[in-house]
């Protein structure tokens, strides 16, 4: 499939402004804001971060159409589901991923704050700093922009992201900012992508092990999620910019 880059809007810089190309594709297509990413930074520079979760394969069905060369960054924190490091493995294979980059937290970070595994429970915050939000820093160092699967529709802070948003120095892409959960089934059954293994028990949206629980079907999608606690992210897009947390990590 061939998909077409949305023009880039006329600048005397080199890249525009991330306020720039929001408007630019606010109404664009998920394959056009890839398209147009891959177009403005290249493929070098340019990763899509995936948990490979419930609604992942999406996502990387639209990339994978448009290029399915474009490096991806997969956070194992050590706390996955075994499930979900299968349906990684499933849809490698299937949309013939070829640059899947496995990243794990720093052994040395873990021996020193968490070496009894019980971070989770006493301080989830810093369990998700060492566990996903500094390696991810780490892993999007090489890259000058990101590409990201939140949607409008899960609400909380993620109700009002913007298509494309500044990170610190890096140019941050929401492809999926506008589309609904209709156009993800949509996506899923025209490409007859498999399920994520756990969404059948119950689990609409899946992270780490100890922190991710049942939904029921009149619940948001991510009340499973730090179930009882005031937590709603991990932190990777809402903690500071990855240039600095690389620089001190």
């Amino acid at each position: 499939m061939t998909v077409c880059a949305v023009p880039l809007p006329s600048t005397t810089d080199t890249v525009p402004s991330a306020a720039a190309l929001h408007r630019s594709l606010r109404d664009a297509s998920p394959a056009e804001v890839i398209a147009t990413a891959l177009k403005l930074v290249g493929r070098d520079q340019l990763a899509l971060v995936s948990s490979f979760g419930t609604e992942s394969a999406a996502l990387l069905k639209v990339m994978a159409d448009v290029d399915p060369a474009i490096p991806i960054v997969f956070l194992d924190t050590g706390w996955l589901f075994a499930e979900t490091l299968a349906y990684r493995d499933t849809l490698i294979e299937r949309l013939d991923l070829r640059d899947v980059r496995t990243i794990k937290p720093s052994e040395a970070k873990l021996a020193s704050e968490d070496a009894d595994g019980e971070l989770w429970f006493t301080d989830p915050d810093t369990c998700c700093r060492i566990r996903k939000v500094e390696p991810l820093a780490r892993a999007l160092a090489p890259f000058s922009a990101w590409l990201n699967g939140r949607k409008r529709f899960q609400g909380g802070a993620r109700a009002t992201i913007p298509v494309v948003e500044q990170d610190g120095a890096r140019l941050k892409f929401n492809p999926f900012a506008n589309v609904s959960r209709e156009q993800i089934i949509a996506i899923f059954n025209d490409a007859k992508l498999p399920p994520h293994p756990l969404l059948a028990s119950g689990y609409l949206s899946v992270g780490c092990m100890p922190c991710t629980s049942r939904s029921s079907a009149n619940e948001d999608s991510r009340a499973g999620r730090w179930r009882g606690r005031p937590k709603t992210e991990c932190g990777i897009h809402t903690s500071a910019s990855a240039d600095a947390l690389a620089s001190s990590a």
